[in-house]
């Protein structure tokens, strides 16, 4: 679990197009990691 002012860990996933994407791609970048746990789910 990460605390408040922890480094997120690096990681990939897919963008739209189907590409990977980093987190490392972004280094020196401000980025903003938006979660939707339950997006496209029927719960």
């Amino acid at each position: 679990m990460l605390k408040l002012g922890d480094k997120a860990p690096d990681f990939k996933l897919k963008n739209t197009d189907g590409n990977d994407v980093k987190l490392t791609d972004f280094y020196g970048q401000k980025v903003i990691l938006w979660f939707y746990p339950k997006a496209s789910t029927p719960g």
